[in-house]
Parts: C-alpha cells; structure tokens; sequence
C-alpha cells in the first residue's frame, strides 16, 4: 500500500506559518514583506502564473506589486525596471516572469537581480551557495520537493536519489539540496544511457524533465520513493506528470499525484522566501 503524497494539505500548512510570520514582521519592523513582479509581454500561461503568484500574496499578507512591460520592450528598458527595484527599499523580493518575448536577454536580465532580492533562488550566488551547504534562498521547486519528503518523514542520508533531469531551475538545484541531505545522487539527463537500469537503483525517484508518462513501472524498484515534478498533457488534454502513476502508484511506498502535489509547493516556498528575503535585510538569520 502507498502513501500519497498531499501537497496541497502541506502547503496550506506552510502558508499559514508564513501568513504568521509576515504578521508578526509587520508588529516588529512596522512595514510590509513586499515581493515585486515583473512581467513582460502577454503570455496566457504565465497570465494565470501572475495571477496565482498575486493571489498567494495576498492571503498570506504580502504585498505585491506587478510592473508589466509591453512585448515591444527594450532590453535596455527591462534591465532598468529591475536596477530600480533592486535600488527600492521598500521591495524585499524581485520575480521576473518568464519566458520573456524573444529578443530579450534573459540571463542577463535574471543576473541583474541581487541576490537578497533573489526569491527563485536562480541566482548565481545563490546556486553557489547552495552547493556549498550555506544557508541562502533556494530554487523554489526543488525546495519543495524537500519539504514534501520531511514533512513525510522520508529518510534522506545514505539513500540513493535518482534526479531524472539537470535542468538550471529545478534539477541541478534538487541535486545539490539531496547531496547537502547526505544521499547518494545520480543526475540522468537525454544523453543517459542504460536510464532505466539507473532509475531501479533509487531509493528516492525523481522524475523533472517534461515528457508525459515516461517513468513506467519496469524502471522503478519495489518500495520506492516517487516524487514527479512533471507538468504534462495526455493524449486526452489531461493533466498528468512525467511518471505513469496508475502504473507506478502500487509499486511505490510513496508517490505524489499530478496535479496536488509537487505543484502548489512552488508559490509557497516562494512565499516562505520573500518572508525570509525580509527578514534578512532586517538583520534577522
């Protein structure tokens, strides 16, 4: 029998000590936890991410400020929009949604973002010390991913962690935070050979690359931790992750569903970073 891993029960939790911890912030430092986001063009998708992001502000008591851009921006005009908020000393964090419009630099733009104001933790500073073991403000998906496997209790240290994925935002992140936890780490990525004699090996599997079902049953051992991180759709329009989960879920002794369980984790610990981003340019560790 497996346990399902509920992400959304576990980040309500997580969101209600944020809520209390921006109140008590508020009593103390007599100002707001302020997150400012930037978005530039007109995309659907990162619309409803805007949309989420302002909504989980606002329940938990932060103040959001959205700065929007037209499509036509400059890089010039987008570089200067994020020096004056990084100058702002009322804004503790700063989000540049993305993708931006082709043409702009994006890893330029992202760099111009100080590191204390760095609540996706995309930073090169920050990526820096997170591989060395220091404290600093993580990539806000694959830390996560770590809160789901401690609020559950999953043993970490000498276990060995397949990561299916090395990308920038969520893969070599989730690496180092599984090193840092003391496991075993293997990184497979589209030039892995042998993937699914790797992925039988793992005590904890976890799957980020984007491509529907492709961690079937045959590739995991009995007793496993899976946790997808996969956003897809099937060949029906429905919502399902990188892991085949009617297939794996009896197999597995935990699992987290798509959608409901690494995906409302992400806008929470983005919360829990912007309260910690405040709290650290108060003086507070």
């Amino acid at each position: 029998m497996f346990t399902l891993i509920d992400g959304k029960a576990v980040a309500e939790k997580i969101r209600g000590e944020v809520k209390d911890g921006v109140s008590k912030f508020r009593e103390e430092y007599y100002r707001d936890v302020a997150l400012a986001v930037v978005m530039v063009g007109d995309n659907a998708a990162s619309e409803i991410y805007v949309r989420n992001k302002v909504k989980a502000c606002e329940e938990t008591g932060i103040k959001s400020l959205s700065y929007r851009l037209p499509a036509t921006a400059s890089q010039e005009e987008v570089e200067k929009l994020i020096l004056d908020l990084s100058e702002d000393k009322s804004i503790d964090g700063i989000l540049v949604q993305l993708p931006l419009p082709t043409g702009l630099d994006s890893k330029k733009i992202l760099s111009l973002i100080p590191c204390c104001k760095d609540v996706d933790g995309f930073s090169p500073e920050n990526i820096g010390k997170l591989s060395k073991g220091q404290d600093t403000l993580i990539a806000c998906t694959p830390y996560g991913v770590i809160k789901l496997l401690e609020h559950y209790n999953v043993p970490i240290a000498g276990k060995n962690a397949v990561v299916v994925g090395r990308s920038d935002i969520v893969g070599k992140p989730l690496a180092m935070l599984l090193i840092n936890a003391d496991a075993t780490v293997t990184v497979c990525h589209s030039k892995t050979r042998n993937l699914a004699e790797i992925t039988r090996n793992a005590d904890i599997l976890i799957a980020a690359v984007g491509r529907a079902k492709m961690i079937t049953s045959d590739m995991i051992k009995e007793g496993a931790v899976v946790i997808d991180v996969g956003m897809n759709r099937d060949e029906n329009g429905k919502l399902c992750g990188d892991v085949d989960f009617a297939e794996v879920k009896n197999k597995c002794s935990h699992i987290t569903p798509v959608p409901g369980g690494v995906g409302p984790m992400t806008i929470t610990m983005l919360l829990s970073n912007t309260l910690k981003a405040a709290k650290r340019r108060e003086g507070v560790v």
